[in-house]
C-alpha cells in the first residue's frame, strides 16, 4: 500500500498529461519522488526526460499506473496494454487520500449540479468557521491544493475520475443524482452508475453516505459500510425561506440543497446559520445565470446544460421562452418536452448536428436552423418584436456539449452574454 513514507520506493507511470497528469508530476517533484515515467498519447514534448521509450515494458514493470481522467480504457491507442494491467491503475484521487493529511473530507458526485453544490458547501463552511479547500473536477486538481491539517477538503468527483479509483474513503460521500450522461465514455449505464458508487466502497461504519433516494436499494444491495442517509426533500422545502438569490428560489435546486442541509446537520451547523449562510451565496456562471433584463425580457445563460436532463430544469422554470439549443448531443439522449411545450414560443438550433435536434423536436415545437448564437439572437430579437408577447425569456440551454463550435461551455456562455448585451441595446 502507498504511504508518504514509502512513496520513494514505489515505481509509477503517469498516463495522460493534462491538468491532472501535470499535477501528479509536480507533486512527485515537490516530494522528491523520482522513480516515475510519463506517457501521453498525443503530446510527446512534455517532460521529455521522463517520457518512457518503451511503454509496454514500463506498464509491465511499474507498481502503479496513474491514469488521467480524460483517458478511456476502451478508446486509448494503447487500450490492450492498459486493460492487461488494469489492476495497477489508480488515480490522483487515490494518491491524495493515501498520502495527504487533512481534518476531514467531503466527496460529491452525481450527473447534475455537482459544481454548484460544492461551491455552496464551501461557502457555508467558510461562513461557519471551518477551513474548506475545494478542488477536483472543479478548480485545481487535488494534488495541487494547499491544505493544512485542519482543512476540510471538498472534492467534486466526475465519473471519469472515479472509474479507476481504488483507495478513496471520504468522511462524507454524497451521490446527488444519476441521469443518462457520458455514455460515449462509459460502455453502458451500469458502468456509469458503478463509477459513481466508488465514493462509498472504502468507507467504514463511522463515515457517512448521503445517497439519492433512487439508489438507496442499490446501496443496501452492495452491503456498503458507510452510514446511509437519504435526504428528505419535502422536509427541506418546508424549511426553505424566501431567498434573496433568484437561483436558490428555483425548485430545480431543492433536491441538491436537501443534501447540503443534511450534511450541515452532521457538521453541527445550526438551521438558522445554515439558511443565513445559504442566503448570501451567489450562483455560478453558466448555470441558469440571469445576466440581463431589458424591459419585459429576461436573458438566461444556461450553457452548462450539456444534456436534455439538465435543460429540463430551465424550461420548467421559465415562461415564453425563445430557446437556443444545439451542439454535440450526448449518447442516447432524447428530447421529450411533454408538459414543457407550453413554456416555449420558438426554438433555434445551432451547431453542426442540426439533423439530430430537428428529429427530436419536430412536431413538438416550432424551430429554426440558425447555426450560430449570433444569428439566433438576431432572429430572436425580431421575433420578440413581431410576436409582442409580455415577459419573455431568451434562454441558451443547449442540451449538448460545445466542442463542435467552442472550446468549452464557458466560452459558449460568454459569447452568448456578450452578443446578447450588444444586440439587445438596438432592440430595447
Amino acid at each position: 500500500m502507498i504511504s508518504k513514507k514509502n512513496l520513494k520506493n514505489i515505481s509509477f507511470l503517469i498516463y495522460g498529461l493534462g491538468l491532472t497528469g501535470k499535477s501528479v508530476v509536480n507533486f512527485f517533484f515537490k516530494n522528491n519522488v523520482r522513480n516515475f515515467k510519463v506517457w501521453d498519447d498525443h503530446n510527446k514534448d512534455l517532460y521529455k526526460n521522463k517520457r518512457t521509450s518503451n511503454l509496454a515494458k514500463t506498464l509491465q514493470n511499474v507498481d502503479y499506473i496513474i491514469l488521467s481522467p480524460g483517458v478511456s480504457l476502451t478508446k486509448s491507442k494503447n487500450k490492450n496494454n492498459l486493460i492487461k494491467f488494469k489492476k495497477k491503475i489508480i488515480t490522483d484521487l487515490d494518491l491524495f487520500f493515501l498520502v495527504k493529511k487533512f481534518s476531514q473530507s467531503i466527496v460529491v458526485t452525481g450527473t447534475n449540479g455537482k459544481s454548484t453544490t460544492c461551491k455552496i458547501l464551501s461557502h457555508i463552511l467558510k461562513k461557519n468557521k471551518f477551513q474548506p479547500v475545494l478542488g477536483g473536477n472543479i478548480g485545481s486538481p487535488v494534488l495541487s491544493l494547499k491544505i493544512k491539517k485542519k482543512s476540510t477538503i471538498i472534492i467534486e468527483a466526475s465519473s471519469f475520475q472515479l472509474s479507476y479509483s481504488k483507495f478513496i474513503y471520504p468522511n462524507y460521500a454524497i451521490l446527488l443524482n444519476i441521469t443518462n450522461d457520458h455514455l460515449d465514455w462509459h460502455d453502458n449505464m451500469k458502468d456509469y452508475i458503478n463509477s459513481k458508487f466508488k465514493i462509498f466502497e472504502n468507507q467504514n461504519k463511522n463515515q457517512f453516505a448521503l445517497v439519492n433516494k433512487n439508489y438507496k436499494d442499490l446501496f443496501k444491495k452492495k452491503r456498503l459500510s458507510g452510514k446511509l442517509i437519504v435526504p428528505n426533500l419535502k422536509r427541506y422545502i418546508k424549511l426553505k425561506p424566501n431567498f434573496k438569490n433568484n437561483y436558490l428560489k428555483l425548485n430545480m435546486n431543492d433536491e441538491n440543497m436537501s443534501f447540503v442541509y443534511e450534511l450541515s446537520k452532521l457538521l453541527k451547523i445550526s438551521k438558522k446559520s445554515f439558511f443565513n449562510s445559504l442566503n448570501t451565496f451567489v450562483g455560478l456562471p453558466h448555470r441558469y445565470e440571469i445576466f440581463m433584463k431589458r424591459k419585459n425580457c429576461t436573458f438566461i445563460n444556461d450553457s452548462k446544460a450539456t444534456s436534455f436532463q439538465s435543460t429540463k430544469f430551465a424550461l420548467k422554470n421559465s415562461k415564453n421562452i425563445f430557446w437556443i439549443l444545439g451542439g454535440i448531443p450526448k449518447k442516447n439522449d432524447k428530447i421529450i418536452l411533454n408538459g414543457l411545450k407550453k413554456n416555449i414560443l420558438r426554438s433555434y438550433i445551432i451547431g453542426k448536428h442540426t439533423n439530430f435536434f430537428k428529429k427530436q423536436i419536430k412536431g413538438q415545437i416550432k424551430f429554426y436552423e440558425t447555426g450560430t448564437i449570433k444569428k439566433s439572437i438576431l432572429r430572436i430579437l425580431k421575433d420578440i418584436r413581431n410576436l409582442k408577447k409580455q415577459n419573455t425569456t431568451v434562454l441558451l440551454s443547449p442540451s449538448s456539449a460545445s466542442y463542435d463550435q467552442y472550446l468549452n461551455f464557458e466560452k459558449r456562455g460568454e459569447e452568448f452574454k456578450k452578443l446578447s448585451k450588444l444586440y439587445a441595446r438596438k432592440y430595447f
